[in-house]
């Protein structure tokens, strides 16, 4: 039975980028993706994998986007215009040799163990922004997210989960919330001792959103039951993240850590 799709559309599991390195390499114009004949012959560097200097002039070898390690090519330095991934290069480059010469000073030319180096980080450097980027169209909160390992080689932890929602902890049973506090401001005028007051407990936040309790004490924030609104002091873990974050490999063997950009 034949059905009208007029109007329909169906998601390209190719990436815009994807798309326009196959015009590229087919040779075709695209105007919709921004491929003209102007620009067809320029190519994209996906990262720099050696680098050597003849007499003045510097050379590297490239890595195409789109286009196999075989093909890679051997470009002067006036060809590239990647100004990110050249400073990215020679700071790993300069980071690696202090690491195993004790000198920063790039040599003519690059040792292979060397260059494989520089090769295995660029590729890690492209996995962490993937998953950088995976985090980011995930979250629902204000605070960006991003990731830096300058330690090793490797790439994003495998048992980490990202979520937005609370998971409770094993062997831990949740009660709905009965009751909510009557307070016009929790922080100044608590109305009963305010929901931490009810449960024998302090308040847990300064004026500026900080937790002034002692390590280990609990936390009793205001809920959906409270006559406060949304910007009251005793609700702070439930905003989520509001401030950018970066997921850091730790210099001293333990691991990934987080820590506060702000």
């Amino acid at each position: 039975m034949a059905e009208n799709l007029k109007g329909c559309s169906v998601c390209c599991k190719s990436s815009w980028n994807q798309l326009q390195d196959l015009c590229r390499l087919a040779k075709l114009s695209c105007p919709a993706l921004g491929i003209s004949k102007r620009n067809l012959y320029d190519f994209e560097v996906e990262y720099l994998c050696d680098y050597k200097k003849i007499r003045e002039q510097e050379y590297y070898l490239v890595k195409w986007r789109g286009y196999p390690d075989s093909e890679s090519t051997w470009e002067p330095r006036q060809n590239l215009k990647c100004v990110r991934i050249l400073k990215q290069f020679h700071k790993d480059l300069e980071r690696e040799l202090l690491r195993r010469h004790h000198r920063s000073k790039t040599p003519r030319h690059l040792d292979p163990s060397l260059a494989n180096y520089l090769v295995q980080k660029a590729k890690q450097r492209r996995a962490l922004r993937r998953w950088e980027q995976e985090l980011n169209a995930k979250r629902s909160h204000l605070g960006r997210i991003t990731v830096e390992n300058e330690v090793d080689l490797d790439g994003p932890p495998r048992a980490f989960v990202y979520i937005n929602e609370y998971r409770v902890g094993e062997g831990i049973t949740l009660n709905q919330v009965a009751v909510g506090c009557e307070c016009q401001d929790c922080l100044w005028a608590p109305t009963g001792g305010c929901c931490p007051g009810a449960s024998l407990h302090k308040f847990a936040y300064n004026d500026q959103g900080q937790v002034r309790l002692r390590a280990g004490l609990p936390i009793y924030e205001c809920n959906s039951r409270c006559r406060c609104g949304y910007d009251c002091p005793n609700r702070v873990v439930q905003k989520g993240i509001r401030y950018d974050l970066c997921i850091f490999r730790t210099d001293d063997g333990r691991g990934w850590g987080v820590r506060t950009l702000e």
